[in-house]
């Protein structure tokens, strides 16, 4: 699937940098025309000749070295490139990009360029998980910035855990999967939820829950990645909308049961994250409720099941749940399939607090109607949302 591609490969200057050789190997094997760019730290590492006699290619390292005088390089190589390959990224680079810094060639070309950029960080573990890194990340992912997460294992610094550069062979088999789904959906139409809902008390006060709404948000971008038209029916949230999504903002579990229950007809797939509440006040006042000395009690009524109506009156359409639980996912998971006769569940552990709601992160289990059960490492969400529509992918043709 890479065969033709043109490939700008972009090496920082992190031990990592020898496994950028395998991968330059890999990428030419696959059919790919790999052109390499490596900043000054990088060729302490690695030497430019090696990238050169694998790849065929010349090898990029200063803005100022025009190796054809009819080209401006970082421009044309800017514009040459079909896709554009940072392995490794070092947090020095995520930075640079992430605040439009261009003080050499690689972020130079970077700056210039059109052509879909992929991420592949590699540093030390407490680098990755630095406030400054975590949210320069986020900055260039919502810029459509794809990342290839890094592994957990042994570093070069010593430590263990999350930084390790992923495998050339993963990393190629990612890119041919990439280069495939963005047409694998069109056609489809793809209803998701997401976010909380708010049950009004008075003009001041309402009932909520913790839900941020990052999954079902990091969903529909995979979905219109994949080429589908989705529609977003969101609760209040702080997040941006995802370009090229109906989007339609909503409040209460009422207002998204009528949303959803509209839309239902027209779509194929329905993934419904929203953290929907199951009860309501039964009444609102329309003055602010005072406090008083004693205790305050507030009748509560059910709110519609959505699940469940989807459920029982769905035809042609897949329909995904969303479980999120503090104890026993796998057996609350299994009954609310088959209450809700749902085709998938999605499982996450919503009481740790590093994949729970309103984390950047998460780790799920998924659990199909024909008893398959799928297990998601944890990773950034969009990754996870990535994954999650592959599976679904790979389900609905297997009906």
């Amino acid at each position: 699937m890479l065969k033709g591609k043109k490939i700008v490969l972009g090496v920082s200057g992190g031990i990592a940098a020898y496994k950028a050789i395998a991968l330059t190997s890999k990428l030419t094997q696959s059919g790919a025309e790999v052109k390499v760019i490596m900043t000054k730290h990088a060729t302490e590492f690695v030497t430019p000749l090696t990238f050169q006699a694998i790849s065929r290619n010349p090898v990029y390292t200063d803005t100022f070295d025009e190796k054809d005088s009819s080209v401006i390089a970082h421009i044309d190589l800017a514009d040459w490139a079909d896709l554009f390959i940072l392995a490794p990224a070092t947090a020095n680079l995520i930075g640079k990009v992430a605040n439009g810094l261009a003080d050499d060639m690689l972020s130079t070309t970077l700056l210039a360029t059109q052509a879909p950029v992929y991420v592949a960080p590699a540093m030390n573990v407490h680098m990755y998980q630095h406030p400054a890194v975590v949210e320069n990340m986020k900055k260039l992912e919502s810029w459509g910035y794809r990342f290839i997460e890094p592994g957990d294992g042994y570093l070069a610094c010593g430590y263990i855990g999350k930084g390790r550069l992923e495998e050339p062979e993963k990393m190629v088999e990612l890119l041919e999967m990439d280069t495939n789904r963005t047409t694998k959906w069109k056609g489809k139409k793809v209803l998701i939820t997401a976010g909380p809902t708010r049950e009004a008390l008075d003009p001041v006060r309402y009932f909520t829950n913790y839900s941020s709404g990052k999954m079902g948000y990091a969903l529909a971008q995979s979905a219109m990645e994949n080429g589908a038209e989705v529609y977003l029916v969101s609760g209040p949230t702080h997040l941006e909308t995802p370009q090229n999504v109906h989007t339609f903002h909503v409040s209460s579990a009422q207002q998204m049961f009528e949303a959803v229950k509209r839309l239902f007809d027209e779509v194929d797939i329905v993934i419904k994250t929203a953290a929907v509440a199951d009860y309501r006040p039964l009444q609102t006042v329309e003055h602010k409720i005072k406090k008083t000395n004693g205790p305050l009690s507030i009748e509560m009524e059910r709110t519609t099941d959505i699940l469940h109506y989807l459920g029982e009156h769905k035809h042609h359409q897949y329909l995904v749940g969303f479980a999120a639980e503090t104890q026993n996912l796998k057996e609350y998971g299994v009954k609310k399939l088959a209450s809700k006769n749902l085709d998938a569940i999605v499982l996450n552990d919503v009481s740790r607090d590093d994949i729970g709601f309103d984390s950047d992160q998460n780790q799920v289990i998924v659990l199909t109607r024909n008893g398959s059960e799928h297990s998601i490492d944890q990773a950034r969400k969009k990754q996870i949302a990535d994954q999650i529509v592959q599976l679904i992918d790979k389900e609905i043709g297997k009906g």
